[in-house]
């Protein structure tokens, strides 16, 4: 598999401006087609065992690629291994540590509370709820299949019901943006309508937070930790993360 197999040129070109969930955004997606990819091979066929070791190579090629480019560690500073020297260990071992560290982005992000978090006026609420419908309507008419379909019309109903608490988690939001990236321009009825609904909803929550954000005092809170390695033997050949979980998250 090659960058383009992993991510295509659109999908970057939507990828959010902050580094950190760029690349939680970036490995999310390229991880869907490995994943989609591997449903296709035979994996007690010798041919096919090798096709998943060479994608498997692939992402693990594009993840660190990514990283060094965003300036995430430690996948910046991670060494790509040989293809002769790669497989279902280094994999695995690759995946394991991969979730560890977008684990802890994602829980960090989490953590700011009412940052990533905003009160949603009833009028915008409106405006998002006709959004979400005629989302759902592109999802009814495209070509996904029944079980694409039916989790991409679960995280739109999960939204839904956030919409309905007295703050919208951004939490929900990157699920229903992540979800819809995830799925082929092609195999939408009409991928313009679909995008722009979702920059739409994206601009409807960024606004009001952007007003909530002027109106609210600003708040001296403690920076967050930097990332830690998930085993003690990347203490000192790993950087540390040089940059504060604490920047916002641009929606």
């Amino acid at each position: 598999m090659n960058f383009f197999d992993f991510i295509t040129q659109d999908e970057l070109d939507e990828l959010p401006e902050d580094p950190e969930a760029a690349f939680v955004l970036f490995a999310s997606l390229a991880q869907g087609r490995l994943t989609d990819r591997q449903r296709s091979l035979d994996l007690n066929d010798s041919s096919d065992w090798e096709v998943l070791n060479e994608a498997r190579h692939g992402f693990m090629n594009v993840v660190v690629a990514a990283g060094r480019r965003f300036g995430v560690e430690p996948f910046s500073s991670m060494e790509m291994p040989k293809i002769a020297d790669f497989g279902d260990k280094e994999h695995k071992q690759f995946k394991s540590d991969l979730d560890f560290y977008i684990t802890q982005i994602v829980v960090g992000n989490s953590m700011r509370g009412k940052r990533d978090s905003v009160t949603i006026p009833f009028s915008v609420k409106d405006r998002l709820r006709s959004y979400v419908s005629a989302l759902k309507s592109e999802v009814e008419k495209a070509d996904l299949g029944e079980a694409r379909r039916s989790a991409l019309l679960d995280k739109l109903a999960k939204f839904e019901q956030e919409l309905e608490k007295r703050r919208l988690t951004l939490l929900e939001l990157t699920r229903v943006i992540v979800a819809v990236a995830a799925v082929p321009g092609a195999l939408w009825a009409s991928t313009e309508i679909t995008f722009t609904l979702v920059n739409k909803v994206i601009q409807a929550v960024g606004e009001a937070k952007a007003t909530e954000d002027s109106e609210r005092q600003s708040i001296s809170v403690e920076p967050m930790k930097a990332l830690s390695p998930p085993r003690a033997e990347n203490l000192s050949p790993v950087p540390r993360q040089s940059r504060s979980l604490d920047d916002e998250i641009p929606f």
